[in-house]
């Protein structure tokens, strides 16, 4: 079977219980590249067995490291992928008739699909969206960024509403751990630009956050789940502004 020509490249550490799957999804493809920042489990050993090249580079931080390992690929089309996340069926034939297509388009943005307390969102949620599939040549990640690291896309962006699964907020102590490291990165981030607290926004963050969740995104199709994670989501809003807050004070 030929294989599809596309370099998927995924940054890891210590992700065991997810690369397996992750990998197992993306078998149809020419190329791909694990780049490992010092795991102390199986995940290196996972992965050479799932026929990836693993590569070790130390840990950066999250733009520079996948800068790092776009850069590695021998392919002019790309795939980026976390290590909790996994392809479906659908979304790589949406990908296969992508690249095989004539236009001028150099990116594809694709839909996530959060698995939460062992269920997928309703089909009536309004799913995030990510940039995933791209031409190397054409993408520079924010390597300045903290959290939330790009890419940049230089030319024209076509969106699919199909979609990755993504298993990284599987509950909410996993998705509460998330959003406290990733809030404080993007408060740092924000100190670091000049940026300063807003009281106005401090106040009302919450709210808008938890209204667009629930209603606009549509999470309340998915009934307790949903209200929780919208709650979650807002908090996480909430929680970039009240650093922010706390960066000024200090400094």
């Amino acid at each position: 079977m030929n294989k599809i020509p596309v370099s998927v490249f995924i940054i890891a550490q210590d992700e065991e219980k997810h690369i397996g799957r992750v990998l197992d999804s993306c078998q149809q493809f020419d190329e791909v590249i694990v780049v490992d920042s010092g795991s102390t489990d199986q995940t290196k050993t996972i992965a050479h067995d799932k026929g990836a090249k693993v590569i070790h580079n130390d840990w950066p931080g999250y733009a520079k490291q996948k800068q790092y390992a776009k850069d590695l690929c021998r392919n002019e089309w790309v795939l980026n992928l976390d290590a909790d996340e996994e392809l479906t069926s659908e979304l790589i034939e949406e990908i296969k008739t992508f690249i095989n297509q004539k236009h001028d388009f150099v990116a594809l943005k694709c839909r996530r699909n959060d698995l939460f307390i062992n269920k997928f969102f309703s089909r009536l949620t309004r799913l995030p969206t990510n940039i995933r599939l791209f031409k190397k040549s054409c993408v520079e990640y924010y390597v300045n960024n903290l959290v939330h690291e790009g890419p940049g896309i230089n030319g024209k962006l076509k969106h699919t509403n199909k979609y990755f699964n993504h298993y990284g907020y599987a509950d909410i102590h996993q998705l509460t751990e998330k959003y406290n490291k990733y809030s404080t990165l993007k408060a740092e981030e924000k100190f670091q630009r000049g940026k300063r607290f807003s009281l106005f926004k401090l106040l009302l963050i919450y709210p808008f956050e938890f209204f667009r969740h629930y209603f606009i995104y549509r999470y309340c199709f998915s009934g307790v789940r949903g209200f929780i994670f919208s709650h979650l989501s807002a908090y996480y809003a909430l929680s970039k502004e009240m650093k922010l807050y706390e960066f000024n004070k200090k400094s």
